[in-house]
């Protein structure tokens, strides 16, 4: 694996355009313009990796507050650690089914040559290491149930988590998930990757707007009927 030229001359000029007579924003937007050149936005497999994207947040949810409003499934499964844990297993399998789709979304569109050598594969492979460190940590700081929204399952933790990695970041859950698909994205040279993974930070980021007050609000509850005691 070797850095090699734009196989298009006329892609590599219009880089070269880019930053030498564009300000930040024109560059930016015109990148942007650039990089979609190169995705087929109609590949099914890009269609579905989209979806998957998309649905998956949306419906670990809607799932969680329905349970939490109605404890339907904790009374399905017999209590609120196996229903947990029967959510989350679905959640593992939906995770898993959209990294296969977000792959093979990556394999069936054209790669960018600027970025196919081995430094940037290396730095792709960093960045996906730092994004599983996040990851691991988060889950071993949270445990299973933490990790899949036992909140909404009426299993409260005492205090908030504050060690690593939740003393360095908010939701490093999420970032790191998104840094592995960047750098996966990286190692493979692939622009549909790298504007799949703008779609999953996009997904995360409107989950977290949801999750984090709804959250609060359920520890505030806590506390009030704690006092009420």
């Amino acid at each position: 694996m070797s850095c090699s030229k734009d196989p298009d001359p006329l892609h590599s000029q219009t880089w070269m355009n880019l930053f030498s007579r564009h300000p930040k924003r024109q560059v930016d937007s015109s990148a942007m313009t650039l990089l979609l050149g190169y995705v087929k936005m109609t590949d099914s497999t890009f269609a579905a990796a989209v979806l998957c994207i998309a649905f998956n947040p949306l419906f670990w949810n809607v799932v969680a507050r329905w349970e939490h409003k109605t404890r339907v499934l904790s009374r399905v499964c017999g209590s609120p650690y196996t229903a947990c844990y029967c959510l989350g297993a679905v959640i593992l399998l939906l995770n898993f089914i959209r990294s296969h789709c977000f792959t093979e979304a990556m394999r069936s569109q054209p790669k960018l040559e600027g970025l196919d050598c081995l430094s940037v594969y290396c730095a792709g492979l960093a960045v996906l290491g730092i994004g599983f460190l996040f990851v691991i940590s988060s889950f071993l700081a949270l445990g299973f149930i933490g990790t899949f929204l036992g909140d909404y399952f009426g299993i409260l933790k005492e205090e908030k988590v504050t060690s690593f990695p939740f003393n360095v970041m908010d939701n490093p859950m999420y970032w790191g998930s998104t840094a592995c698909y960047l750098g996966w994205s990286i190692m493979h040279a692939s622009p549909a990757g790298l504007l799949l993974t703008a779609v999953v930070a996009v997904s995360y980021m409107i989950a977290m707007l949801y999750e984090g007050p709804f959250t609060e609000e359920i520890y505030q509850q806590k506390r009030k009927a704690a006092k009420n005691k």
